[in-house]
């Protein structure tokens, strides 16, 4: 398929974003080493075994989602059970972080036959390969971007259930579902070989009574001002908060950016996502909800803010409880 981000064998964001050269890597590994900042958490984050009732229902008029930490979800909309990015395991690569979080509170097979799942780029946080082999014969479709399909393929993946859209396309599921992938500001690449090689997105999901909004990883970028026009508004928003830094904030939002491309694409409720699971820059483990909720107060803006394993319920069960702040150590700072 040809891409209008597509050109000399990659894609390309909608802004160019250069990688960080040598000298930001040296000075980001004695950032590491030597900054007092408490990267993981100290105690054991709280986790609430998964119900499943929620996502289970069939009743067409709802909107639940489940967070099972980092970016993976639960989600069911107007009785579609969808999946986004199901990172199940402990390690998500050979040599790459471990969940500090503790395990997944959920036996995945209790998970019932899954309508559509949501693979929104490459990276290994968002493409286990392991996690895709436990669930592919639950799901019906696979629905991912440009490029991806030949992985899934190899992982044992039917070619007849997968769909790979291009930034703008969009696949009625059924009669009362409707998945668009939308622009991101983020890079691809499982290897240092294949950067670039697939495409990355975010993800509208149009149901027959309720919209969402799945941002996949991105910077901040005009583009989301663009979906909320074309898109919006949203009920929910899941936004990316967490992994950012300087050296790469073109491709990860910080967390009043996270917020404003909430508003940007017109959302009601924003849940954040990608964080509290991994550690994967120099900030605290808690330094992005703090500063979300900071500046979410001072919009007045609605969060979601759920323990993993804990179901948000719109808009009758709205998790905003601060259980973070107990465990955050006595000489622990804020960024």
């Amino acid at each position: 398929m040809q891409s209008s981000q597509f050109e000399n064998g990659k894609y390309y964001n909608q802004i160019n974003w250069q990688e960080p050269a040598f000298h930001d890597f040296l000075s980001l590994m004695k950032e590491m080493l030597i900054e007092d900042v408490e990267r993981t958490p100290k105690k054991a984050l709280p986790l609430q075994s998964v119900d499943l009732t929620a996502f289970n229902s069939t009743v067409e008029e709802q909107l639940n989602a489940t967070w099972l930490g980092h970016s993976s979800l639960l989600l069911n909309i107007d009785g579609n059970k969808i999946i986004t990015d199901p990172v199940y395991e402990k390690r998500i690569s050979l040599f790459g972080p471990t969940r500090y979080n503790g395990e997944v509170p959920l036996k995945i097979a209790d998970l019932p036959e899954i309508d559509v799942v949501i693979i929104s780029h490459n990276h290994y946080d968002h493409l286990n390969k392991y996690s895709i082999q436990k669930i592919k014969d639950k799901a019906n479709l696979f629905i991912t971007t440009l490029g991806i399909a030949k992985t899934l393929i190899e992982w044992g993946v039917s070619h007849e259930k997968v769909i790979e859209l291009d930034w703008w396309q969009e696949y009625r599921v059924n009669e009362k579902l409707l998945i668009a992938a939308t622009p991101a500001q983020h890079f691809s690449g499982r290897a240092l070989t294949d950067r670039f090689k697939t495409l990355w997105a975010s993800w509208v999901i149009h149901g027959s009574q309720h919209n969402i909004f799945y941002s996949g990883d991105s910077g901040y970028f005009p583009g989301f001002k663009q979906i909320g026009d074309k898109y919006g508004p949203f009920d929910m928003t899941f936004m990316e908060n967490g992994a950012y830094n300087r050296r790469w904030r073109a491709v990860h939002m910080f967390p009043e950016e996270c917020l404003q491309a909430h508003l940007d694409v017109r959302g009601k409720i924003l849940h954040p996502i990608h964080w509290g699971t991994f550690r994967l820059s120099t900030h605290s483990w808690y330094d992005p909800i703090q500063r979300l909720c900071a500046a979410a107060e001072n919009a007045g803006v609605p969060l979601a803010t759920p323990k993993v394993g804990e179901t948000t319920i719109y808009p009758t069960q709205i998790p905003n409880s601060k259980w973070w702040e107990s465990l955050i150590s006595e000489n622990g700072k804020l960024k």
